[in-house]
């Protein structure tokens, strides 16, 4: 299978790249410049090249910007006409499978019960609401017979080289840091990137899978506690998890929105919240 991915740099490309390559299927990576024969520009992506490919992995865009630098317009250039432009490419050749990686941030940022394909989106950042416009318009186009195009939802992602807040509660266990949020009985789900190679492929090999908007996640949801317990032991480190007042910790958290504290409101709120994601329809 020869195969394209966009977004080849970053953390669930280089991650996929692997795994591709550990079954020696031919990989061509696409991002902002090009580099060596095996890495093209966005510029130089067209329906010609893409005659020689039978699957187009479309990951590149922006992801959630901590730092809360980026403006709105930024987000729908890189995660909705990005998209647009590389999905017109591809129906314009004769490449068979077109994969989008999207977000279960498209469809909402908090989750009352289990969240799944039918939950209507009401997607509150740039980012998620970016990530639907994209999803809307690939869905609103009619690929001619014999194409593939699957919407990917995963949730929070896990492995080798991963960003954010799991890496801050990994550096709290691995310092033989307590964790503060005991009080917290939360459940939510995570994804091993591993998982996230393994649908992929699957999805390009299987023809049977119908083209459609998948929920991607491991298969049990955790809570912090858990997690954090997990670390512990995987590091070999003795955990203590405290059980400090939510009122308490809630100050706290405000503080750190205006110092520069390990923990402000929206890290609270990520570690801390329900999350659950069903994998049942993939």
């Amino acid at each position: 299978m020869n195969i394209t991915i966009s977004g080849i740099t970053g953390f669930v490309g280089v991650n996929l790249s692997n795994y591709f390559t550990k079954s020696k299927s031919p990989i061509t990576g696409v991002s902002r410049k090009s580099g060596t024969s095996k890495q093209m520009a966005y510029n130089d992506l067209d329906a010609t090249f893409l005659n020689t490919q039978n699957a187009l992995i479309h990951l590149a865009g922006k992801a959630h910007d901590l730092k809360k630098t980026a403006e709105e317009k930024d987000y729908f250039e890189a995660n909705t006409e990005l998209t647009k432009k590389v999905f017109k490419q591809f129906l314009e050749s004769n490449c068979e499978v077109f994969v989008y990686l999207s977000s279960v941030k498209a469809v909402a940022d908090t989750v009352e019960g289990i969240l799944t394909e039918e939950t209507q989106p009401i997607p509150k950042t740039a980012y998620g609401k970016s990530k639907l416009a994209a999803e809307k318009h690939l869905l609103s186009q009619e690929p001619s017979k014999g194409k593939r195009v699957y919407i990917l939802r995963p949730c929070m992602i896990h492995g080798p080289n991963n960003k954010g807040n799991l890496n801050l509660l990994y550096d709290f266990v691995k310092k033989g840091i307590p964790y503060p949020f005991g009080k917290y009985q939360n459940q939510r789900s995570f994804l091993s990137v591993e998982n996230l190679c393994f649908v992929i492929k699957e999805l390009i090999e299987n023809k049977e899978i119908p083209s459609g908007v998948y929920n991607i996640s491991d298969d049990q949801a955790l809570s912090t506690n858990e997690l954090v317990e997990t670390m512990g032991e995987v590091l070999q480190k003795p955990v203590r998890i405290l059980k400090i007042p939510k009122l308490l910790v809630r100050g706290v958290s405000k503080i750190g929105d205006l110092l520069p504290l390990p923990v402000n409101s929206e890290r609270l709120q990520k570690l801390t919240e329900n999350y659950v994601v069903s994998n049942r329809k993939i």
